[in-house]
């Protein structure tokens, strides 16, 4: 650096005086020499590492690998850990902690001596909670995504972490699976390092940090077991050196165009309903407008050139192998704001013009796509005055446009403790309605929009009902399900007053969820409709609940939205 004085990390380790002695003499006992407090950009390697989170178990060593390349950028490595999100483990939801860590990761960069950041990610809130926080602070940051699993294998066929999951009720009651052969499957479908190997939300959002210009490019495809995630992780320590030379902020990256590329971008490749939320958070963070509108508007007619599960047939390794995100990035590029700055300070169209597709079954085109429109729908009308969305390309086709009785649950309790009931009045034409599983009302939003159907009707060969909830629907999974319904049930919105045998209308080609009652009848039942209590009255849950925003906002602490820059104005004495 020529001019010391640009690097934050000078004001705490720059000075001879009282504090400079305090902030380099404890990071002595570590042995850092004295070129390490001379100059050089010190760069916060913020890790999501933690055996709670096996998704995200590799990136122990994945940190070493990306300080090899700071190291040799001439930077002052320094990792520090943050709250970790595995969404296989935590209760109630990791949704519900994603604003917290963000919180974590937000206040450790803030207070802390770093000039640019690394972030670690992996498990699907890992992601968007860690890139909140950093949007928060507006240092030149990089991302480097842990990677899918190895392609699942059992008996003879490739079977997907996560979307596997849906399916063992199925398997259970129509295939006759045993404990053994679960014991046996669980076994196979994770067996390598890494996150769900399907289009899941943690896929997603390693795709959605690649389109936005956060990753070097062709990285966030690689699968965790692959070599070169490693060579890739080396090379981004490298990169976020210079990045802090030519003070590449977040905020130069993250405009309103890069957002624009993502939604294209999820489309294209079949992404997870969670983008949604989890983007429009990251945006309301760094201070870019953007819409729940905007992912119809600028998404939803967007093709499907990815075929892969759980829109298609096919796993992240295979996806890879056929040439990972950089063809599909070059088949956008008509679609895309091409001129949008990546981490490499080079723009978006320059980092793909070499790639080349191995296997046209995996990788389409937009003259011949696996899907004409495959975007997300906004829905509107009376059931959702704010908004919901469904993802027309898990879902099925004849169930696109569809006018069926409610099936009401009050609550996830609700639903398990009656679903597969031989008494309960549902058949094929029905919608399930589930409550009570919003922002506010889990809490935390879970993965349950995809509720599985009755053990009767899963008998009868029937895979699919139309499904509305609040909640969220994991990445992974698949069915015609209706989510994110804004206002959530918890707070009055028009959920609450769903009945049993209600008609509700659904028609996704004309944005329209409807719920077939008079006006007159929806205001009685509003008046009479009572709050439930809060589950939770001390914490932070407690906070979480008065300050949640709802699902079409991003669902972030009403408090967090923005950011409050890297300043600090006091010193610790």
């Amino acid at each position: 650096m020529e001019d010391k004085n640009k690097l934050r990390s000078a004001e705490w380790f720059g000075g001879n005086d009282k504090m400079g002695f305090v902030h380099r003499s404890w990071l002595r006992n570590q042995g850092y020499p004295d070129d390490y407090f001379e100059g050089k950009p010190v760069i916060g390697i913020c890790n999501t590492w933690s055996e709670l989170t096996p998704c995200n178990g590799h990136l122990r060593d994945f940190a070493e690998v990306v300080k090899r390349g700071i190291l040799e950028a001439g930077g002052f490595p320094l990792e520090f850990p943050v709250m970790s999100l595995g969404e296989t483990i935590m209760r109630p939801t990791t949704m519900l902690f994603r604003n917290l860590a963000s919180m974590d990761t937000e206040e450790s960069i803030r207070a802390n001596p770093l000039d640019g950041i690394v972030l670690l990610t992996g498990c699907d809130k890992t992601t968007p909670s860690t890139i909140m926080g950093a949007c928060s602070v507006d240092l030149p940051t990089i991302v480097v995504p842990g990677g899918p699993m190895l392609s699942g294998r059992f008996r003879g066929e490739k079977i997907g972490s996560g979307s596997m999951n849906w399916m063992i009720k199925e398997k259970q009651e129509i295939a006759g699976y045993s404990a053994a052969d679960i014991r046996e499957a669980e076994v196979c479908v994770a067996r390598s390092i890494g996150h769900c190997n399907t289009m899941g939300t943690a896929s997603t959002m390693a795709t959605m940090c690649e389109a936005l210009g956060l990753t070097l490019p062709g990285f966030s495809s690689i699968p965790a077991a692959d070599s070169r995630k490693k060579l890739f992780a080396q090379l981004s320590g490298r990169r976020i050196v210079d990045m802090v030379k030519e003070d590449l902020k977040l905020s130069k990256i993250l405009t309103r165009e890069a957002f624009e590329n993502a939604i294209v971008t999820n489309a294209a490749v079949g992404g997870s309903t969670n983008l949604i939320i989890h983007l429009t958070a990251i945006a309301g963070r760094i201070g870019v407008e953007l819409n729940l509108e905007d992912f119809d508007t600028v998404g939803s007619k967007v093709p499907l050139l990815v075929n892969m599960k759980p829109s298609g047939k096919y796993l992240m390794e295979d996806f890879f192998y056929a040439g990972g995100l950089s063809v599909v990035m070059k088949e956008l590029s008509p679609l895309l704001r091409n001129n949008t700055v990546t981490v490499n300070n080079k723009a978006l169209t320059d980092n793909y013009l070499d790639a080349v597709c191995y296997d046209d079954d995996v990788i389409s085109t937009l003259n011949n796509p696996f899907q004409k429109e495959a975007g997300i729908a906004v829905l509107k009308g009376n059931l959702c005055e704010n908004g919901a969305v469904i993802k027309p390309s898990a879902a099925s086709e004849k169930l696109m446009s569809h006018r069926g009785r409610a099936v009401v649950f009050e609550s996830m309790e609700d639903y398990h403790e009656r679903i597969d009931e031989p008494e309960l009045d549902i058949d094929e034409n029905s919608v399930i309605v589930l409550k009570g599983v919003g922002p506010k009302g889990y809490p935390g939003m879970p993965e349950v929009g995809n509720v599985d159907l009755p053990k009767k009707l899963l008998a009868k060969g029937i895979t699919d009902l139309v499904r509305i909830s609040d909640g969220r629907m994991s990445g992974t999974a698949a069915g015609t399900v209706v989510l994110h319904v804004s206002p959530e049930s918890t707070v009055g919105g028009t959920l609450a007053i769903v009945q049993n045998g209600d008609w509700i209308e659904l028609d996704v080609k004309n944005r329209k969820l409807h719920l077939d009652i008079s006006e007159d009848e929806l205001l009685k039942r509003k008046k009479a409709w009572t709050p439930p209590m809060p589950l939770v009255d001390r914490g932070y849950v407690k906070m979480y609940i008065s300050h949640v925003e709802q699902a079409d906002k991003g669902a972030d602490l009403d408090f967090l939205v923005g950011g409050s820059g890297s300043k600090v104005e006091r010193d610790l004495h």
